[in-house]
């Protein structure tokens, strides 16, 4: 059997159409040819001689008035008559007629009973057509019927064959893509048993051999890797749940994938309220979730866990795939235990700073006193220890003062009193406590405030405390007779303050941890300080709601600056 494709089939097809349209087109014009032929016939023959016969007629009746022009007419049409001869008996009719045309044509002194006889003769011609005329027509009548017969009944055909073939045709193309269709949704929602049975050797047989090979593959691959991907999905499980940490995961929409027992444990829900539902819809009556997914905060939080307050922090890890994001991981960390020892360390320094200060105090008392000249004279040498004393004593003393102020800052016991003040006043009060300073090493500092400028909302002792802090450092590592730059501007929302020196800098490695306690930049000149100050300076800042920086390049000096909300 010959392996016909798919075009051929179609073109065949309309091929079919094409030969059925001829067919019935071709049969029609012939009978129409037919009918049209034997319909001239009649005509020629026929309806001429009665037409030559009535002229002849009406010549004989204006012989008698008109005989040259009578006898003309008449002769045309008897010349014309003995033309057009068809009949049997015409001719002998027309030959009579004839011969008494000539005996009238000679003799102008006829007899009425020549032109009764020429006129029978025409008469005979009359009917004799007229007959022939009737009979013809039967004929044509009979022809034209059976044409029309013959027509109905192959056109009928044609129409039925044409119909059959109309409503099967399209079936055969559109039948095996509409099962390919649903084939393919079948294997789109995972049923890989579907197949397709085209029994045909067109291309549909060729396409339902590859979709059916397709088929089974991808069956063979879902059986084949189920048990591994269920594995995989239980040790992962596994490994979630064995986690310390309470973890939560989510999708780039926001769709929470797992949570372990300590996540659950801490958001207080059930697993089946929680996997699976977006994290909006899930923290609607969860203010710990709602918070964990929205805030972007990174500071410490407190949950009460069964009774009792605990510590967390919150890490968020970012899924990647092939350098794509495909989801986050919240993380919670318990650092309660930490939270519990940096408290009792808080508690052990603010304890012994307080117990130290009054034997420093009482120290420092005594030092003075023995200055004094009316408890005796000093000798030279014993004037340089007590001096030397004095020094250590005052520099224990600004340590346990900086200690006890850090211990309040970090319990939370240090009492903040934030209020609209202008800038320049607490500019002017810095100003005061570090100009003896200054001058004692030539130091200028220029100081710009700039105008129109809104007040700040600040604790004016404490925020004094950080510029003087500042400034104190900027005259600590400038050069003598150096130049220090106050400035302070503002915005729409803050007003910021910078203090800017031309010292030797701070290395670009050590700009993150300046702010850090007890820090001290490595091989720094100038006299040492606690490593505390910038660490207190932070905590005042940050506990107004400001922000507290530095700016430094090694070798062209520091730039050190704070911001705080406009009152």
């Amino acid at each position: 059997m010959s392996k016909f494709r798919l075009k051929t089939k179609i073109t065949l097809g309309v091929l079919f159409l094409y030969i059925m349209l001829l067919v019935v087109s071709v049969l029609g014009y012939y009978y129409l040819s037919r009918l049209n032929e034997k319909a001239k016939i009649i005509l020629k023959d026929n309806y001429e001689s009665l037409e030559y016969s009535k002229n002849m007629l009406v010549a004989l009746e204006s012989l008698p008035q008109h005989r040259d022009s009578a006898l003309h007419i008449f002769a045309a049409n008897l010349r014309k008559q003995q033309a057009n001869v068809t009949e049997r008996g015409e001719k002998d009719a027309t030959s009579e007629v004839s011969s008494i045309y000539a005996r009238i044509s000679k003799d102008s002194a006829y007899s009425p009973a020549d032109i009764a006889a020429i006129k029978r003769g025409i008469y005979d011609i009359m009917d004799l057509n007229m007959n022939a005329i009737v009979g013809k027509n039967e004929t044509v009548k009979k022809a034209a019927d059976h044409a029309l017969w013959y027509i109905a009944i192959i056109s009928g055909v044609c129409f039925l064959v044409g119909l059959t073939f109309v409503y099967n045709f399209p079936g055969y193309i559109a039948n095996p893509i509409h099962e390919l269709t649903e084939g393919i949704k079948g294997i789109a929602n995972k049923q890989y048993s579907k197949r397709l049975h085209f029994k045909t050797d067109d291309e549909f047989g060729e396409l339902a051999t590859a979709f059916n090979t397709m088929a089974q593959r991808l069956d063979e691959y879902e059986h084949s890797n189920i048990a591994r991907i269920l594995f995989e999905k239980q040790r992962a499980e596994a490994v979630i749940s064995s986690l310390k940490d309470a973890t939560i995961g989510f999708d780039n929409s926001n769709v929470i994938l797992f949570a372990n027992a300590e996540a659950l444990q801490l958001l207080n829900m059930k697993e089946k309220d929680l996997i699976g539902h977006s994290a909006e819809e899930a923290g609607k009556y969860n203010d710990l979730l709602r918070y964990l997914v929205g805030s972007q905060d990174t500071l410490p939080l407190k949950i009460v866990v069964e009774g009792k307050e605990s510590f967390f922090t919150k890490e968020v890890a970012n899924i990647n795939h092939e350098n794509e994001r495909i989801g986050f991981v919240i993380i919670l960390k318990n650092i309660t235990a930490f939270k519990e020892h940096d408290l009792a360390k808080t508690h052990f320094i603010a304890t012994i700073s307080h117990e130290l200060k009054t034997p420093l105090a009482s120290s420092d008392f005594s030092l003075k006193l023995l200055e004094d000249v009316r408890v005796g004279q000093l000798s030279e040498e014993q004037k340089e220890l007590v001096d030397s004393l004095k020094q250590d004593n005052r520099r224990m003393i600004k340590i346990v003062s900086e200690l006890l102020d850090l211990s309040q800052v970090e319990s939370g016991n240090i009492q903040l009193q934030p209020q609209p003040v202008a800038a320049n006043s607490i500019v002017q009060y810095a100003m005061d406590t570090v100009q003896k300073q200054a001058a004692q090493r030539n130091i200028t500092i220029d100081t710009h405030i700039a105008a129109d400028l809104q007040p700040v909302l600040a604790d004016v002792e404490k925020t004094a405390w950080v510029l003087v802090n500042f400034l104190t450092n900027a005259i600590r590592y400038s050069p003598e007779q150096a130049q220090i730059h106050l400035q302070v501007t503002g915005d729409d929302s803050m007003v910021h303050f910078s203090v800017t020196d031309h010292g030797k800098g701070i290395p670009a490695a050590f700009t993150e941890k300046i702010f850090d306690r007890f820090f001290q930049v490595p091989g720094a000149s100038g006299a040492k300080g606690s490593g505390l100050g910038l660490a207190i300076a932070k905590e005042f800042i940050e506990a107004q709601g400001g922000r507290i920086g530095v700016s430094s390049e090694e070798g062209k000096g520091s730039s050190f600056y704070f911001s705080l909300p406009r009152g």
